[in-house]
């Protein structure tokens, strides 16, 4: 049975109404202040860690001698455009009559001018007597470094030692019972936790930024595993501390990803337990003793991966052996792909630099190598890394006419003996001119080519018999040597 309201209804409902009987609190709009309040009241409370680690936290100001043929400000990079972000940085804290500048263009003054500033920097105190951490790129260069504390007090700083390749320098001042900032671990380090920045950006010091972890092992370079986050970091910030809310140093500030140079969102930390690793060899001897095994490496691809017979794109290419290094004597081959190294897998090419840089020298390890479709078990001495420059090897002669052509559009020829005896090769086959597919997949003339999907080449008329057997459909891979090094290269019909 239907009901229908009448006028007299309707007027009673609206009384009721007016009269607040028929209006109930809404569960929603509490509950929504209610949860509102305590997202507020759950956002971390910065302030006593600051208080504590702030006084821990150090600028750092370096002098250098220049000349002041340079022209611009003091400190500035010679020819540094008036567009440039970093000029107005220069001209805002460096201009000419600054306390402790020389005046230019004064009569009977020499062209060398005893020291002008090259730039500011931040860092962090780990030890009561008065050793600092902070950034190689901070101090690169400096003939004087200082130090300045939050209560005012300046320090003039020893440079102890300071290693490019992790980007860690260890400096000294003489004080006592200075505040320390205690190092955290930085493998509990989560993503999306809270970190917190402390430093110097433009030179305002103990300038706090916050934000998230955003990701873990970030390969920006050769020996470390960078921690990114959110973290407002500006020039200024580099050797600063990266801090976790128990105020513990998980990083220190190295790097941010910009295009104008300014801060865009993306910054990088160097985890503390690496560069704490660093700064003991520092304090030790001055310098970083690292382990080589005399390889230089490459990406394996997922395609590569899948054409070897790889379950999964891991591992290091090895793309040349360096013929008097331990990798050569330990009998790996270019076109290898290293899969663990001292029973640690490798998971990515960085991994491998990481390993064995980390291996003291003289120690004989195992490793483990993916070649021709199986794995090789092989031991290798670690000799010590030093710096030298590589030699270049010398490209095979071209050959006078290509013996055969393929579908692939490749040119093949055959090496000479005296191309084999001079690049060190049992065989191989060259590149004498290429087009279409495999021009297209990047393979040059005058590459050579290594085996064709783990299958060793031997000579130019076998390579394309077998060539045009093969699945005109798929990809076909490529290992081929280009100068000193090897690389694969798939090809797609």
């Amino acid at each position: 049975m239907k009901r229908f309201f009448t006028p007299t209804h309707l007027l009673w409902l609206a009384g009721l109404i007016c009269a607040g009987l028929l209006v109930h609190p809404l569960p929603t709009v509490a509950s929504s202040t209610s949860t509102g309040n305590a997202l507020v009241r759950g956002l971390p409370d910065f302030t006593g860690l600051v208080e504590k680690a702030g006084p821990a936290v150090v600028g750092i100001r370096t002098l250098q001698k220049v000349s002041r043929a340079q022209g611009g400000f003091p400190g500035m990079p010679p020819g540094l455009d008036e567009n440039d972000p970093f000029y107005e940085f220069f001209r805002r804290f460096f201009p000419p009559g600054h306390p402790g500048m020389p005046q230019q263009g004064q009569p009977g003054e020499s062209e060398e001018t005893p020291s002008v500033p090259r730039g500011v920097g931040s860092g962090f105190i780990i030890s009561t007597d008065g050793f600092i951490l902070s950034n190689h790129h901070v101090v690169e260069g400096a003939d004087e470094v200082f130090v300045s504390m939050t209560d005012g007090r300046e320090f003039k700083a020893k440079i102890v030692g300071s290693d490019q390749r992790t980007d860690v320098a260890l400096l000294k001042i003489e004080a006592k019972n200075l505040p320390v900032l205690p190092l955290g671990d930085p493998s509990k380090l989560k993503v999306g936790a809270w970190v917190v920045a402390i430093g110097s950006p433009f030179g305002l010091e103990n300038t706090v930024t916050a934000g998230i972890v955003s990701a873990k092992g970030r390969d920006t370079g050769d020996y470390l595993p960078f921690i990114q986050t959110d973290v407002a970091v500006n020039p200024g910030n580099s050797g600063g501390p990266l801090l976790n809310l128990d105020g513990e140093v998980i990083g220190i500030n190295s790097q941010i990803y910009s295009r104008t140079g300014g801060f865009m969102g993306i910054s990088f930390a160097i985890p503390i337990d690496e560069a704490n690793s660093v700064a003991q060899q520092l304090k030790a001897s001055g310098r970083v003793v690292r382990g080589r095994i005399g390889v230089a490496i490459g990406e394996v691809t997922r395609e590569v991966a899948e054409a070897l017979g790889l379950k999964t794109a891991s591992g290091a290419l090895v793309r040349s052996v360096d013929p008097e290094g331990p990798a050569r004597k330990a009998g790996i081959e270019p076109g290898d792909i290293v899969l663990s190294f001292a029973g640690n897998k490798v998971a990515r090419m960085s991994d491998l630099p990481r390993l064995v840089g980390k291996t003291q020298p003289g120690r004989t390890e195992s490793i483990e190598v993916w070649r021709r479709g199986e794995k090789i078990r092989l031991t290798v001495s670690v000799a010590e890394l030093v710096a030298e420059p590589q030699a270049q090897a010398a490209a095979p002669k071209r050959p006078e006419k290509a013996v055969v052509n393929n579908w692939l559009g490749l040119g093949l020829s055959d090496l000479t003996d005296e191309d084999r005896n001079r690049l060190n090769l049992k065989a191989g086959v060259v590149i004498s001119n290429v087009s279409g597919p495999s021009e297209r997949s990047g393979i040059r003339q005058g590459d050579i080519i290594l085996s064709v999907n783990n299958t060793q080449v031997e000579s130019a008329n076998r390579l394309a018999a077998y060539l045009d057997k093969l699945d005109k459909r798929k990809p076909v891979v490529f290992l081929v040597r280009r100068g000193d090094g090897v690389l694969f290269i798939p090809v797609r019909p």
